[in-house]
């Protein structure tokens, strides 16, 4: 079911559906009513897709073009909303696409997702397996069986490799933007056989450094910013920083972007604490502070008003009011399906193992974006992990907000790689 009628508040999820318990509604659900519609360009409209029946969303989605013209969709990451995809969504739909952009789950104006407490939340919702199936249900809500295109940035870009390498016949090829690609998980391989029985399962496995640890020991101890966004203390620092809501993310966008001077961001040889030391501390953090704190930190004496240029006060504030309505929750718990123990969410990928991106696929990022290294090997990997990899594009005067900071560069770029499909 489509909604278009945003005065109106979305049918209440009936989540009894799709699980066995009674799930919390994503914050908000209930006052849709009282939501105003976003400032969105000309030519794109914002709605509401009714996924229940299939995969217990509500999808809030922001289009462009004419439905019937081949699907792009269009993913974004964290701490972001599918408004962050407005300045490049006219041009491709101009190009004869139907561009589509969603709020994906956890965040924004999409409803339907666990909101229980940080200790009950159910996070196979947000294992990759998951949210590729949310993006099929949507796909096919959308009156299509295909995707020409599927493009992402930061998580959306681990979306837009896993979507197309786990369904290679919908999602048709696919763009990673500022995060490249990196194979799944494998299982041990030629494992020694017992000839006894084995008694203590799991013992014989080598134990892996832990990296988290190194981290701490390093002079001054640091941590990496993926554990701490898995952390239960997390959401809280990120819904009331010290600095205020607007203010910290206006210094949270400055220090990943081209506007900030210390971001020179060169290959890590190895996943180790000494070369992940080498990142700037947004991404290995202070080990006793907060990401507020270390954003106050960084952003004393910088200028706060050099990305106004890209993203004005009444943008951000966008992004403002949508985090302090239904709080960063939903978002982090992406972060923790990747980072958990559990057996259950280290094993998601397995299924997957050995298998490549089979599709064209290209890469595309700000040149002083430090997340094109951060997972050490990625970006040389393009050439073992997908079978048809058409290139990577770096953009000048851009760094991790590429499609913000330089949307017309970003226009280029991806025009050029459609047209050579």
């Amino acid at each position: 079911m489509l909604i278009r009628n945003l005065g109106k508040a979305a049918d209440p999820v009936d989540s009894s559906l799709t699980h066995s318990y009674n799930l919390h509604l994503s914050t908000g659900a209930a006052n849709m009513s009282s939501l105003e519609p976003l400032p969105l360009p000309e030519g794109i409209e914002e709605s509401y897709i009714d996924c229940n029946d299939s995969c217990g969303l509500v999808f809030h989605v922001i289009s462009a073009g004419q439905k019937d013209k081949p699907l792009i969709l269009l993913t974004h990451g964290f701490p972001e909303l599918a408004y962050s995809w407005r300045k490049i969504m006219p041009a491709l739909a101009a190009k004869g696409y139907y561009v589509v952009a969603p709020d994906q789950r956890g965040y924004g104006r999409t409803t339907g997702w666990d909101t229980r407490p940080f200790d009950e939340v159910d996070l196979n919702q947000f294992t990759m397996t998951n949210l590729v199936r949310d993006l099929v249900c949507l796909v096919y809500a959308l009156g299509h069986k295909e995707v020409h295109c599927h493009i992402g940035h930061d998580f959306g870009a681990v979306s837009s490799a896993m979507a197309p390498l786990m369904r290679p016949d919908m999602f048709k090829s696919c763009v990673q933007m500022s995060h490249p690609h990196h194979a799944p998980p494998t299982p041990l391989f030629d494992v020694k056989a017992s000839r006894k029985p084995i008694t203590n399962p799991g013992s014989t496995s080598e134990a892996k450094p832990d990296t988290q640890a190194e981290l701490a020991k390093l002079d001054p101890p640091r941590k990496h910013y993926k554990w701490y966004n898995s952390t239960s203390g997390a959401a809280n620092d990120w819904e009331t920083p010290s600095q205020g809501l607007h203010k910290f993310l206006r210094g949270y966008w400055h220090l990943k972007s081209a506007d900030w001077p210390g971001n020179e961001p060169t290959p890590l040889k190895s996943w180790s604490a000494a070369e992940l030391g080498k990142m700037p501390n947004y991404y290995i953090m202070p080990k006793d502070t907060s990401m507020p704190e270390t954003v106050a930190s960084m952003m004393k004496g910088e200028d706060d008003t050099a990305t106004t240029r890209w993203l004005s006060d009444s943008d951000l504030d966008v992004y403002v009011k949508e985090w302090q309505r239904i709080g960063f929750q939903g978002g982090l718990n992406w972060y923790r399906a990747q980072t958990s123990s559990s057996k259950a969410q280290k094993a998601d990928m397995l299924l997957f193992a050995g298998r490549k991106i089979e599709v064209p696929c290209a890469f595309i990022s700000g040149e002083q974006d430090w997340g094109n290294y951060q997972q050490p090997g990625a970006l040389d990997g393009y050439k073992e992990s997908c079978a048809d990899f058409r290139g990577s594009t770096f953009i000048p005067h851009a760094g991790h907000w590429v499609q913000q900071e330089q949307p017309e560069k970003v226009i280029e770029a991806v025009c050029k790689f459609l047209d050579g499909l």
